[in-house]
Formats: structure tokens, sequence, C-alpha cells
């Protein structure tokens, strides 16, 4: 008898946290490679019957966000090169009916791929986010890839350098520079040259 009774009382502690946890509405997923927001939408709740459902249980949503135990995040951020970030935007309903906007950088292309939210981040009627970094599921990298990525990560195409203009066409522009430079010094050294009498 008192073990029904403990298993009731745990469960009904358990039950109004767990129908707290809400998912996401919806996402935006913005990046190099992408053109724009590319809207992610379904089923927020988890579970990988829809695209929103795929992300949020794929980047780790619901133990960034709401925590977990044993909680798998850490606070350090992953050593090495974790290659080109994009940033996934999650609207989340709150108590109140006013959503709150979550967000949440991922590295697709990192090895391990990982994911990241920055904890403090106020929603669900001012609850912080529990934050961290996580190692993001199998499935973000095929769905990121559904969604536009490449699927090996883009590279810095017209990397803006020097006042805005492409590192190439500088490059270029300084060898011409150069040899228009060369050209004028020897117009120049012929011009002064002295003439035969």
């Amino acid at each position: 008898m008192l073990a029904r009774t403990l298993a009731a009382l745990a469960a009904a502690l358990v039950l109004p946290t767990a129908a707290l946890a809400k998912g996401p509405l919806e996402a935006t997923v913005s990046g190099p490679g992408l053109d724009g927001a590319v809207p992610v939408r379904g089923n927020g709740e988890g579970g990988t019957g829809t695209p929103l459902g795929r992300l949020v249980e794929s980047a780790g949503f619901f133990p960034l966000a709401f925590g977990q135990e044993p909680d798998p995040t850490t606070h350090t951020r992953p050593k090495g090169d974790l290659g080109p970030a994009y940033t996934v935007r999650f609207t989340v309903p709150g108590p109140d009916g006013k959503d709150a906007t979550l967000i949440q950088t991922t590295y697709p292309y990192a090895n391990p791929p990982v994911s990241y939210m920055a904890p403090g981040q106020r929603f669900f009627d001012g609850q912080p986010t529990h934050g961290g970094w996580l190692l993001a599921a199998d499935g973000l990298n095929p769905l990121l890839a559904e969604l536009g990525l490449p699927e090996s990560a883009p590279t810095a195409e017209g990397d803006d350098g020097l006042l805005g203009i492409d590192a190439d066409a500088l490059a270029v522009a300084a060898v011409v520079a150069i040899g228009l430079a060369l050209l004028a010094g020897a117009a120049l050294l012929v011009a002064r040259r002295p003439r035969p009498v």
C-alpha cells in the first residue's frame, strides 16, 4: 500500500512539470548557404513525424530549454573548429497567451554536430532557459539537408575584405596596380633618357 501511495505521489509531482513543458509552435533556420530564414513547421511536442518535431528532437530543444536529469548538456564549448553556425529561432507558447522566441545555434558540420542555447533566455512566463552545449542527434544533418543546407560546409563565398571588396578581386586589383606602376616607371625612364645629339 505504501508503495502505491509513493508512486501516486511521485506521478502527481511529475505530471504538472510534464504538462508545462510545451514544445515550439514553429521555428526558422538561417545561416550560410540558405536563402534567408527557412520556416520549419509541424508538431513541436516531440516525435519525428513532422519537420519541426524532428528539429526539436535532433537539436536537443527540451534539455537545452527546460533542463533534464541526468543532464546531457555542458557549459564548455567543444574544442576545435565547429564550422559555420546556423541560427534556429523557436517560437514557444506561454501560459499567458504570449509567445516567446528562444534562439539556439547549431553547428551541423562540426564533428560531431553540436547545438548551443544561451542560458537565461526568458520564456513561459519568465522561466529561464537551462542552456548549454549538447551533442546533436543523428537526424539533425539529414533534416537540415532537406531544408536546403548543402551536404558539406559552405565556403565563405565573397568573403568581404578591405572596404567590403571581395578578397580575390582585391588581389587581382593589386597585381594590376603593380603592373601599371611598373609600366609607368619604365615609360618615365625611357622619357628621361638623354637623347643622342
